[in-house]
């Protein structure tokens, strides 16, 4: 007998195959001596829209809700349908024995097989693959030490429950808002408090009232002293009479320095990746947005085998991968990483508790490379991006600490307090890996807080001459509006969002990893911004007009993290088998219908403020004016209409004059490209200006290129004569 080995994609599969030598192709499968594998396309089923559960679901009417079905169907998705029947022709052949799930390692991946087998009807023996990296050597040994399939039937319970509690609370919750204010309204537990966190901010930014503060630095040498309050410690004064006084008091006079610290120090480097630190670190470098982060390093994992999972919310590494260091340093220590890591593996190599700890490592350990020699000029320029961020955060992990003397000093001048730091640099360290160009993430302060200077070797009781007295000023700031890298932060750690002060809700948050997980937070916010109640100006989000006012109309708890916690929290126990699937769908059963409730006695209203004088061509209603992710749109505002035609667009072109991007007009007989300055050219006009400037080669015709001058790089010079030469015969 065979085992039928599912895994979640094409590529992954043609991986698995090759390695246990199944290489014979089928319809959908791949077939060897000991086992067949197929694949999924992603998720090849679901749970039924509500109109396969009764014909009255059709129609969107208050009165039908809430829909409650006695039990949830699954239904094979269309598009994919042809390969569900691919796999399904595999789970009954007569000579399959048992089925491994390769599927990815948590509780989505666990769905993604089970829901397949659930509709299928295939009850055959299971057994688990369970890896954290697709290399030849880790699916070795995974197939070497497969799992008992009932090991994960609480985690398949979990997810399930989870499916279907989103789509009692998400379909019951949008079709009441949208019916009771016939409007393209829709709420999740999910993407509702995180709108909410957005308007949060954007009201504390409205009522922010900025102060004028004061501070005061005075030169002695080439040293720079920066006033302290004796009596708090700040650096500012919002009394601009107080620190003028303490001008005149000290101008032209004399410093004493009272106290020098000398203290060596040390800092550790950055954790490694989880996807959420990744992806938040790679729009504040490189503006990638959480999605484009994930794809990249989706292919990086999948097509490039050269970078561990990615859909991981754990910033450690088990014990078990310690010994697998030196091999992954080897393969990865080539270009750039080659002297780094070069000096790693000359000597014994040095782990500790900041990033080895097993109790830290949940279903994968987190984002490092892979055992997988690298071809770093088959990466495209984004993947190399990401690709170095890892790299080098693995590198910096195993080098020692950055070693410096810390030396602060504080003063006295008429009375008063002035202080100087400066630091002292003994051993880079793991900065060494980042040569220079490391960056701390670190919040802005709005203290006057004096920064690290090169100081002279100044002793206690000595008396320096004031030169010069100078008054500083400053405004306090609002909070920062959201990026993409904040919002992925704020889901992540949603507690300051809180209403209440739960704390073991907030334990729960920290625990679950907040608002969506790592695999789902890319999603939510791409369908926030598809569905128009978010918008980007600059790198900047705002919320829209529509949102704002769905925020009143949703019910209160929607809004509230705690409901995610509460959630996270309950499948958690499913999971570890505390607490039956039955007791929490229950619960949630009863929430929905309160949810329903709340909405239909609602007495809010909803106006469209985005509505133009443009008729709509399908239906002849008046279109609505919207902003998506990077382009400007107008949409229908009949929700089973649907019609929406593209405006305009953001793009990648500069304009001639100011440099800023244009944006393309996709009105007319011809697109045109306008940019905010004023200036207009037409798209042949673009085109063959930056023709005659010599920017008319495109991505593809630059790695064709490449390609021939490597491949022109292996062959022997002069060829042709070098083969001629080669058929004389020398006596």
């Amino acid at each position: 007998m065979k085992s039928l080995v599912i895994a979640e994609k094409p590529s992954v599969a043609r991986d698995i195959a090759r390695v246990i030598g199944a290489g014979q192709k089928g319809n959908g499968f791949l077939e060897g001596r000991e086992y067949v594998v197929t694949w999924a396309l992603g998720h090849l089923v679901t749970l039924a829209d509500p109109e396969e559960y009764d014909k009255k679901y059709m129609k969107w009417e208050m009165s039908t809700l809430p829909m409650m079905p006695e039990k949830m169907k699954l239904v094979v998705i269309r598009q994919t349908s042809k390969q569900y029947q691919a796999v399904k022709t595999q789970l009954f052949r007569k000579d399959i024995g048992d089925i491994i799930i390769a599927t990815d390692a948590g509780r989505e991946g666990e769905l993604v097989a089970r829901w397949i087998l659930e509709k299928s009807g295939c009850h055959k023996p299971i057994r688990r693959l369970w890896i954290s990296s697709v290399t030849d050597k880790a699916i070795r040994e995974g197939f070497q030490n497969l799992r008992d399939g009932r090991e994960y039937q609480n985690l398949y319970r979990a997810a399930e429950a989870r499916a279907e509690a989103d789509w009692l609370v998400g379909m019951n919750g949008t079709r009441a808002l949208t019916c009771r204010y016939n409007a393209q309204l829709s709420c999740g537990r999910v993407q509702t408090p995180t709108l909410a966190m957005i308007a949060k901010r954007e009201e504390e930014i409205k009522n922010f009232k900025p102060q004028e503060y004061y501070g005061a630095v005075l030169q002695c040498g080439d040293v720079q002293w920066t006033w302290k309050d004796s009596a708090n410690g700040s650096y500012r004064s919002f009394r601009r009479d107080k620190m003028e006084k303490i001008l005149s008091d000290t101008y032209t006079g004399i410093l004493e320095v009272t106290f020098v610290n000398r203290k060596e120090k040390k800092s550790f480097a950055p954790g490694l990746y989880d996807l959420t630190t990744l992806q938040r670190e790679a729009n504040q470098r490189y503006g990638f947005s959480a999605k484009e982060t994930l794809n990249i390093m989706q292919r990086l994992y999948e097509n490039h085998k050269v970078l561990t999972y990615p859909r991981t919310d754990s910033r450690y590494i088990g014990r078990d991968v310690v010994p697998t260091i030196k091999e992954r340093l080897k393969a990865c220590g080539t270009g750039p990483y080659k002297k780094l890591a070069g000096a790693l593996l000359n000597k014994p190599l040095q782990t500790n508790s900041s990033f080895v700890d097993d109790k830290k490592v949940s279903d994968h350990h987190a984002i490092i490379p892979t055992e997988q020699f690298v071809q770093l000029d088959h990466m495209t320029n984004e993947e190399r991006k990401i690709y170095d961020m890892v790299v080098r955060r693995f590198l910096s992990v195993l080098y020692p600490p950055f070693l410096y003397e810390q030396v602060t000093m504080e003063g006295k001048a008429a009375g008063h307090t002035f202080t100087a730091s400066g630091k002292v640099i003994r051993s880079a360290g793991w900065k060494e890996v980042y040569e220079g160009s490391y960056e701390e993430n670190e919040e802005e302060t709005e203290e006057s807080i004096p920064k690290d200077q090169k100081l002279p070797v100044i002793r206690e009781g000595e008396h320096l001459r004031i030169e010069k007295a100078s008054l500083t000023s400053g405004k306090t700031k609002p909070p920062a509006r959201f990026t993409e890298a904040t919002l992925l932060a704020a889901m992540e750690n949603p507690v300051k969002y809180m209403t209440t002060r739960d704390a073991q809700a907030a334990k729960t948050l920290g625990e679950t990893g907040g608002l969506g997980t790592v695999a789902t937070r890319a999603d939510i916010i791409e369908k926030l911004f598809h569905s128009f109640l978010m918008e980007k100006k600059g790198n900047e989000i705002h919320i829209t007009s529509k949102a704002k006012q769905l925020l009143e109309l949703v019910p209160e708890d929607l809004k509230k993290p705690e409901l995610t916690a509460d959630w996270e929290r309950k499948l958690s126990d499913i999971s570890r088998g505390k607490m039956r699937q039955e007791t929490f769908l229950e619960e949630i059963r009863g929430y929905t219908c309160e949810i329903v409730d709340e909405i239909k006695t609602g007495d809010g209203t909803f106006r469209h403020e985005n509505i133009t004088n443009k008729v709509c061509p399908r239906c002849g209603k008046h279109l609505l004016a919207v902003n998506g992710k990077n382009s400007k749109m107008l949409v229908c505002q009949d929700r089973e209409c649907g019609y929406r035609e593209t405006v305009s667009r953001t793009t990648n072109a500069r304009c001639p004059k100011c440099h800023k991007r244009m944006e393309m007009i996709l009105k007319g007989k011809e697109e045109t490209f306008v940019c905010a300055c004023g200036y207009k050219e037409k798209l042949s006009a673009f085109q063959a200006r930056r023709e005659k400037e010599g920017a008319g080669v495109n991505k593809r015709d630059v790695q064709k290129y490449l390609k021939q001058q490597q491949k022109e790089a292996r062959e022997p010079v002069n060829n042709a004569f070098a083969q001629a030469l080669a058929g004389i015969k020398l006596e």
